[in-house]
Parts: C-alpha cells; sequence; structure tokens
C-alpha cells in the first residue's frame, strides 16, 4: 500500500544539552538528505538550553523541525520516551545531535525496516563501519565490550551499545526500558530487550566519528564502565548461547568497495 502524501513514515528523535551549533548543521543535512516524509523532532530538558533559540529561528524554513520541551523527567531516556510520545512517524530513530556519519545510514536502515523488521541497530564494527575520533580509551572499550557480548552471548546484534538505532514506534512501549545506569546505557539494554521479544532484526554498518563539532568529552570511564556492566551482565543472563540459539538478524546488500 502506497503511504499518503501526508502520512509521516519516520520520526528522528534527537535529545540534546545545549547543542546549538550541532542542531543548527544536523537539521540542515538530515532535511537534505532524508527522502521520506519526516519530522525532527528535538527534546531539551531546560527552556534555556541554548538549541532553543536555534529551533526558533529555523523553523520557518524547515517545518519538519520540532523543539519540545520533556516534561518526563531529565535524562537521555526520558527524552526519548517523551519524543516518542509526541511521534507521529510509523517508525522512530534515535540520533545524536553531533553525528554526521550515521546520516548516510538513514536509507538503509528504512529499507529493513519497510522489508518487515521491527528494529534495526547500527554498528561501526560490521561490514565496514567505522568508529573515528573520541579517546583511545573509550573506543577499545566500547570495542571490546561489544565483541565480548557477541562471543560469550547469543546476541545477534555486532555493536549493541550505539545509540543509533531504528524502531516501529508501535513496539516502543514493549521494550520496557528502565534507564538503570544512567546516560546512553539504556541503548544496550535496548538492543538485549529487542532480542528477547522475538522481533526481526536487521543490523547496518555506519562511520561514526566522536566530538565531530568540538567541545569537552563527557566520556569518563570508571561510570562508563559501572553501568555498561550492569547490562552486559544481564544480557549475558538474558540470552545465554546454550538455551537460545543466536536470531536471525537481516542486512541491506552492501556493494563491495
Amino acid at each position: 500500500m502506497t503511504p499518503d502524501a501526508d502520512e509521516i513514515v519516520l520520526s528522528l528523535i534527537i535529545p540534546v544539552r545545549n547543542d546549538a551549533p550541532s542542531i543548527e548543521v544536523m537539521t540542515r543535512i538530515l532535511s537534505a538528505m532524508v527522502r521520506v516524509k519526516h519530522e525532527l523532532i528535538v527534546v531539551y530538558d531546560d527552556p534555556a538550553d541554548d538549541s532553543v533559540p536555534v529551533i526558533a529561528r529555523m523553523q520557518p524554513a524547515y517545518p519538519s523541525l520540532h523543539g519540545v520541551l520533556n516534561t518526563a523527567g531529565r535524562g537521555v531516556l526520558n527524552a526519548i520516551r517523551f519524543g516518542v510520545t509526541t511521534a507521529r512517524g510509523k517508525y522512530v530513530m534515535i540520533y545524536a545531535a553531533d553525528e554526521i556519519g550515521p546520516v548516510l545510514a538513514i536509507d538503509r536502515m528504512l529499507q529493513l525496516m519497510q522489508n518487515g523488521c521491527d528494529f534495526v541497530s547500527a554498528t561501526r564494527y560490521r561490514w565496514g563501519g567505522r568508529r573515528y575520533g573520541g579517546s583511545m580509551l573509550g573506543h577499545a572499550l566500547s570495542w571490546t565490550a561489544n565483541w565480548l557480548f557477541v562471543v560469550l552471548s547469543a546476541s545477534a546484534f555486532t555493536d549493541c551499545t550505539t545509540g543509533i538505532k531504528m524502531f516501529r514506534r508501535a513496539i516502543f512501549d514493549k521494550l520496557n526500558l528502565t534507564g538503570e545506569g544512567g546516560g546512553w546505557s539504556f541503548a544496550f539494554e535496548m538492543g538485549i530487550k529487542a532480542q528477547t521479544l522475538g522481533l526481526t532484526l536487521g543490523e547496518v554498518p555506519i562511520v561514526s566519528i566522536d566530538r565531530l563539532f568540538g567541545g569537552q568529552s563527557t566520556f569518563r570511564p570508571i561510570p562508563w564502565i559501572i553501568s555498561y556492566s550492569r547490562w552486559f551482565l544481564w544480557g549475558l543472563k538474558t540470552l545465554p548461547p546454550w538455551t537460545r540459539p543466536r536470531p536471525r538478524l537481516m542486512a541491506p546488500a552492501i556493494p563491495r568497495p
């Protein structure tokens, strides 16, 4: 069935905290690159966030851009929850404000969704995916954690921790996210729980460039290890390879270089 011309296909939810330069650049890029009817939902916790005047200034030229004040509680996961409640698209994508690289994967992620996937995760570690920039320690911890998680569990995702994910709006509540651990560790929780629900899964490579727009990194090794370790251990308990087969993973046709 052909979608109605007024039907929004994709809602991109972008949680921000004083990301004015990123939002100005990303609005222009996403509006130019996303080829289906879409909306950009920028969610902020504080009315004084420096993204707010940028959104107000750009909105007349970019009517798909909407700024919403998160009233569900502070933090990234609550921003995502609130964004989903305002979303009108059939599909929802979580997008980081300063990530230009993943924009090139949106078409492939949509392709999988339209071919029957319920949940698609990006990967920096398979099929030509790449991660650049950021701290060497952060990169090493992320790669090692994801590699070990695949080896020790029945996880289908090779990059379960990435925050770049797309899913059917109708399945979000079924994930029953708790956000324990704080920060972006909910993305790890999300990737694990999507597999326990028996959803049709997909994975698409991305090129990720950390801190592309500059600014001080928020990466702190000890809090990161503590928050992600909780979900790592819970995932090993929940997805043991000796009790369940590794879920089938759909991937788009990717031309060889």
